[in-house]
Order: structure tokens, then C-alpha cells, then sequence
């Protein structure tokens, strides 16, 4: 079933955001002392490995490429997701395309902690799920509409959402969004093109994501 996202969600964005940056916070001044007493070695997270081409959703007439992996955060991601209201971690990304109308990135993210890990893939999550509201706000020439196509049993979890946009003018775009952890990792995946929600592999991209958190360590 379909779910429209009143404008009025925007305001969650900015609780969310309080909210992650406040256990952020309190997290760090609780572990400063702990710190100070350790004489132990800091340990450097492992690197993720990202998505291959042949893991995204198979396109029907062109094959996927991939980019390299690149330091920071993509643009890919659209007006969805962003750094705003979250400390700087190491993001790196990854885009795919192919020779026709449709595109995907693969954002990682490694923070300090397993709890902070939690709080930004929660965080990620309200964004997508309130974006449609904030899209209708910031462009009143186009309508959007999210849909929640639920959890995934993987590591510590990962969810998928759907987002349709309709300009005035009629040109329609249908995404696909995940979040999804690990640890200390957060995965994010977005994988879009021309068209609705019926033209949307829904289930090969929770495949995708699947690979996508499996494949974090």
C-alpha cells in the first residue's frame, strides 16, 4: 500500500538530527575519561568492500559499470541524504550506471562506535522516510510519494524504501533507498531511474542490500 508523506514531516528531519548529534555527544564526554585511563593501541576499523556491478538489480537491456571507490560523500544520493547534523566520519562511495536512464551509488560509512553507528543509520532512515515531504516543500512543482517496503533480516539490520516524484510536466523518477549496518559500518544504497513504483525491482534490490551489509566486513 502506498503512503503519502505530509509536508509537515520536515520537522522530523531537524529532530532527528538533534537527536543524533546529542547521543554523539553524550557519548563522547562519557568515553573521554575511560579513554584517558587506556594506554591500549587504537584499532583501525576494517576497510568495506563495496558492491560489484553484477550485484545491483539486473538491468534488462545494459550492463552495469562501476566506478572506483572515492573518498567522500556522493552526490548520488540526491536531495535525500546528507551530512548535515552529523559528525565528519570517513565516507566513501561508489556509483554505477549503465548505457541507458538508470543509476545507483553505494555510500559506507565507518564510525567510532557501534552505538553511533546505530544512531546515523537510524538517522539515514528518517531522512529517506521524510523526504518526500521536504521535496513537495522545497519544490512545489513536483509531488512525491515514499513507500516503506520494510526490514531485512541482516547483521544488525537493514530497511528499504521506494520514493516517486512527478513534475508538473509529467516526467516521473522512481527510487529505491536503503540503510543498512554492521558494527561500527552503515551502508546506504540508492538505485533510481525514469518511471513508478511498478517499474521498481523491489526485490532484487533487497537482494542488493543484502550483499550490500554482508559484504561490510
Amino acid at each position: 500500500m502506498s503512503k503519502r508523506i505530509p509536508t509537515s514531516t520536515c520537522t522530523a528531519l531537524t529532530v532527528a538530527a538533534l537527536a543524533v548529534g546529542t547521543l554523539f555527544t553524550a557519548q563522547a564526554a562519557g568515553a573521554a575519561p575511560q579513554a584517558a585511563a587506556s594506554k591500549a593501541p587504537a584499532v583501525r576499523a576494517a576497510v568495506p568492500k563495496f558492491l560489484s556491478a553484477s550485484q545491483l538489480p539486473p538491468h534488462p537491456t545494459s550492463p552495469w559499470t562501476a566506478g572506483p571507490v572515492t573518498a567522500g560523500f556522493p552526490e548520488g544520493l540526491g536531495f535525500c541524504v546528507s551530512t548535515e547534523g552529523v559528525p565528519s566520519y570517513d565516507y566513501r562511495h561508489r556509483e554505477f550506471r549503465t548505457d541507458l536512464d538508470t543509476g545507483a551509488v553505494q555510500l559506507t560509512v565507518v564510525t567510532d562506535t557501534a552505538a553511533h553507528a546505530k544512531a546515523l543509520a537510524k538517522h539515514y532512515d528518517d531522512l529517506i522516510r521524510t523526504c518526500a515531504g521536504r521535496i513537495e516543500e522545497s519544490s512545489p512543482d513536483v509531488e512525491a510519494e515514499g513507500r516503506d517496503y520494510g526490514k531485512l533480516p541482516v547483521e544488525e539490520g537493514a530497511r528499504v524504501r521506494g520514493l516517486r516524484t512527478e513534475t508538473s510536466w509529467g516526467a516521473t523518477d522512481i527510487a529505491l533507498l536503503s540503510v543498512g549496518r554492521d558494527g561500527r559500518t552503515v551502508t546506504v544504497v540508492r538505485w533510481g531511474q525514469m518511471g513508478d513504483f511498478e517499474d521498481a525491482p523491489v526485490t532484487a534490490f533487497k537482494k542488493t542490500t543484502t550483499t550490500a551489509v554482508n559484504k561490510l566486513y
